[in-house]
């Protein structure tokens, strides 16, 4: 008889609960350590706010809470409010409050957080009451670079609008189905000598009570650079554009692309500050169909009827009724004859006048005309025209 095979020896059952019993020590090592960031939450957040009132800007939160276990930080902050205040002067200069704010960071990567706002805000200057009302339908932010000094930030809002509360009515003042603005520091900190780079983008945006011309919808997307900044701190905007002056600082505008309706311009250049506080320098513009916008801005009218200087205030800020005429003038010894044809035919005199400035060009494929806009210490230059006139700025 052959002998039965032996029984195989039985291996260990230690071996079937090892991967369980990992598991169990990393998830309660993982909610430990969830639980600890989650309490240092107060903590960092106290210290960010001392920094930050050190700089002159104070936040505060009426009730704060911290949720979203086990892979986020969720920070809803209710009844939140920013002041900002002039170190220099002690004085306040804004005040903002909202309805709640909340401010969601992944564990592994706590220097980067997305918040979401919600509306609506309501903005004053100063001690003064409420100047503004802010709301939208969709509010973001995205900050990279803390609890330190912030490297980017990015800003979307869905639909918002502004209104200005002149006493107890809401007056509408501007609104967009969409806007975007981002920032970066691209030299220095916010501390020293910042140089910021920044992109502006709008679509379906209009502007009420500022000229017939911007109540119009139009989508704009700008980027620009600016240098002589000393600090980010807040200040008094003359008070900040006086530190750009004294610093040689600029802002250069390194693309735009501005349409509405048929018209469509880009544009790039740099403005500077004189001692008096004017804008001086040239910005070259391209621009297509400008002859659809020339009656909205009133310039047949002036140019057939003459105009009160109230008016021409109303429709072109800073262009004198003198400077209607020499408008004429220029246009004659430009182009001998134009002026007889612009007093007939305003709009199709204005156009061929402001194009004969430029340069023929081609723009997106249409036909279109590249020309020069200069600024000389406030003034608005275009060819041998003064258009316009901006205030000093400090």
């Amino acid at each position: 008889m052959s002998r039965l095979p032996q029984a195989r020896r039985r291996r260990p059952l230690w071996g079937l609960f090892l991967a369980p019993v990992l598991l169990l020590i990393a998830a309660v090592a993982w909610s430990a350590f969830w639980f600890f960031a989650a309490s240092q939450v107060d903590v960092q957040a106290d210290a960010w706010r001392a920094r930050e009132a050190k700089s002159g800007r104070v936040y505060d939160c009426a009730k704060r809470s911290v949720t979203g276990f086990p892979f986020r930080l969720e920070v809803r902050c209710a009844d939140p409010s920013v002041a900002l205040f002039s170190q220099a002067a002690g004085t306040p200069l804004m005040n903002a409050k909202l309805d709640e704010i909340l401010v969601v960071a992944q564990v592994w990567d706590p220097q980067r957080i997305i918040a979401e706002f919600k509306g609506p805000a309501t903005v004053a200057d100063g001690r003064g009451p409420a100047s503004y009302a802010v709301n939208w339908s969709v509010g973001q932010a995205s900050v990279r670079g803390l609890p330190g000094p912030p490297q980017r930030a990015d800003l979307v809002f869905e639909q918002p609008t502004v209104e200005r509360i002149e006493g107890s009515a809401a007056v509408p003042a501007a609104r967009a189905d969409h806007a975007e603005l981002h920032g970066r520091f691209a030299e220095g900190t916010p501390s020293d000598h910042p140089v910021l780079e920044t992109s502006l983008q709008i679509a379906g945006g209009s502007i009420q009570g500022a000229h017939p011309l911007l109540a119009e919808p139009f989508s704009a997307d700008i980027q620009g650079r600016v240098t002589g900044l000393k600090d980010f701190r807040p200040k008094p905007w003359p008070e900040r554009f006086r530190e750009i002056q004294a610093a040689g600082g600029h802002v250069e505008i390194v693309q735009s692309r501005i349409q509405q309706g048929e018209l469509l311009a880009v544009a790039s250049g740099t403005l500077t500050l004189t001692a008096n506080g004017g804008i001086e320098g040239e910005v070259q513009m391209t621009v297509a169909g400008i002859e659809k916008v020339i009656p909205a801005l009133g310039l047949d009218k002036m140019l057939e009827n003459g105009v009160p200087q109230a008016t021409l205030d109303r429709v072109a800020p800073g262009v004198k009724s003198q400077d209607v005429s020499n408008l004429i003038g220029a246009l004659d010894r430009a182009i001998p004859g134009l002026g007889k044809v612009v007093k007939q035919n305003a709009n199709v005199g204005v156009a061929a006048g402001i194009n004969a400035l430029g340069k023929e060009a081609t723009l997106e494929g249409r036909k279109a005309r590249t020309f020069p806009l200069r600024f000389s210490d406030g003034a608005v230059v275009l060819g041998p025209f003064k258009v316009a006139r901006v205030p000093p700025l400090f």
